[in-house]
């Protein structure tokens, strides 16, 4: 196979893998997305045409990686024009069923990441699953990930959706914890850099050891005097102090 290659999607997951792939000589021949605005200005990054309309799309592409939300994913699959070509898409909670009996050649990869536009990411710190509707569409995924510097994980549908939830757990959750500390100290004017030294302990720990073996804090010490203390400062915040309680009652079952 060539490498010429059709990105559909102009968000986050697109905009990155996009630019990873561009830098690895793959060539981005078009961006579709359903804004045009969003499309022109990740295509100029590519040297890609672009479009919005499906009528435009370009159909002569090796791969076409549909980087869409999720909800828009099933919109995609049922563009006639693509019946014949080999499709992936790029979610971690949509099985790849979605293109059963509609996509002759289809396959799924899933960057392991959160992405941000504005924020560089190192391709070649991000796992990449992979699952696909036959042997060689897979060797094919492999390949472009093995490009990128990737490790590579062959994973079904069903651990791919395992594998969501948990990221859910460790990257939104926790990041809104973060955002929860920020809001707590910025109402003193005290700075969240303060904790950063704490966060990354944190996520070492978490990812050289069994998180359960290495978690601390008041609710595993079993100090009533202090959850209580705490508990009173977050009187005025009533969700803030919904959370805390239970997840400190999670951990005192744990400990």
């Amino acid at each position: 196979m060539t490498k010429k290659i059709v990105i559909i999607g102009s968000g986050n997951v697109a905009t990155h893998l996009s630019i990873a792939l561009f830098k690895e000589k793959y060539e981005i021949v078009q961006v579709f997305s359903r804004t045009l605005k969003s499309a022109k200005i990740l295509a100029e990054q590519v040297n890609a045409n672009y479009t919005n309309l499906s009528e435009n799309l370009f159909l002569h592409a090796d791969l076409y990686i549909i980087a869409v939300s999720d909800n828009s994913i099933s919109e995609i699959v049922n563009f006639e024009a693509l019946k014949n070509k080999f499709l992936v898409h790029t979610a971690g909670s949509v099985s790849i069923d979605i293109f059963e009996n509609k996509i002759s050649n289809y396959g799924v990869f899933y960057p392991l990441q959160t992405f941000s536009k504005n924020i560089s990411v190192n391709f070649s710190e991000v796992p990449i699953c992979i699952e696909a509707s036959a042997l060689p569409y897979q060797k094919y995924l492999e390949k472009i990930a093995h490009n990128l510097g990737c490790k590579t994980y062959l994973i079904n549908s069903l651990e791919r959706t395992k594998l969501h939830l948990a990221a859910v757990f460790v990257n939104n959750f926790t990041n809104y914890l973060y955002s929860t500390a920020y809001n707590i100290l910025e109402k003193d004017n005290l700075p969240f850099e303060i904790l950063h030294s704490l966060i990354k302990q944190t996520s070492e720990k978490a990812i050289n050891n069994n998180p359960n073996k290495v978690q601390t804090g008041p609710a595993v010490r079993g100090d009533e005097t202090t959850i209580k203390k705490h508990l009173k400062m977050l009187d005025s915040e009533v969700l803030y102090k919904e959370i805390y309680t239970v997840i400190s009652k999670q951990l005192d079952i744990g400990g």
